[in-house]
């Protein structure tokens, strides 16, 4: 590892995944990945402990959301870019992530062709998006009205209401954003409310036809 270097920190769950992230990185001139680490709390640690001129955080761990990683680490190390790298459409998180300071947003799918260009990017100071979500980014600006109705809602709503819609209990969504089930079900009330949904029923239809329905990794 030589002190030029681009030292960068991958989060993600999946042993594969971090491999394959790991190849491509560690084969392009001037990157190295420095750390490994598959839970929020892990990467949290080392970001505290340790220098990285880059974080590529997957937005879905184990033990919380990556958009609660992302404030943390923002807010300690404002300075530090993080690239946000998911499963997920761009269009179901790229803009709550932009706008908690993800320097960019990358799908996986995409991740083989786009990913060196964009930590190249990001790290000079850019935010990188594809060229699809800077039209849906644009669209959005240019009509905020547009945007469908759980795009207002907070970041703890929105999470909430997908993971309910996803079959997350209320344990289990407490357990994953570390607040108690009572205060998930604080979270559900608004988040129905702000719909126009009476029942979770309702809000998994509206889930479906807004594409916000988990696809299992094989």
């Amino acid at each position: 590892m030589r002190a030029s270097e681009i030292r960068i920190l991958i989060v993600d769950d999946h042993p594969v995944v971090r491999a394959g992230l790991r190849q491509m990185i560690d084969e392009a001139p001037g990157l190295c990945v420095a750390d490994e680490a598959n839970t929020g709390r892990e990467a949290i640690r080392k970001t505290r402990a340790q220098r990285y001129d880059l974080v590529l955080l997957d937005i879905s761990l184990p033990d919380t959301s990556g958009l609660e990683v992302l404030r943390t680490i923002k807010d300690e190390k404002p300075d530090l870019p993080v690239l946000m790298l998911s499963f997920h459409a761009e269009e179901q998180y790229a803009i709550r992530a932009l706008k908690a300071g993800a320097a960019g947003y990358l799908s996986k799918e995409s991740a083989a062709d786009e990913l060196i260009s964009a930590i190249r990017h990001v790290r000079a100071g850019g935010r990188y998006v594809s060229p699809e979500l800077a039209e849906h980014l644009a669209h959005y600006v240019a009509d905020p009205g547009a945007a469908p109705p759980h795009e207002r809602l907070s970041d703890r709503e929105y999470m909430v209401i997908r993971m309910l819609a996803n079959g997350k209990s209320l344990a289990q969504i407490g357990k994953a954003l570390i607040i108690s089930p009572k205060t998930v079900s604080t979270y559900r009330e608004r988040a129905l409310s702000k719909l126009g949904l009476a029942n979770n029923a309702e809000l998994v239809q509206y889930a479906m036809k807004h594409d916000l329905i988990d696809t299992p990794l094989a």
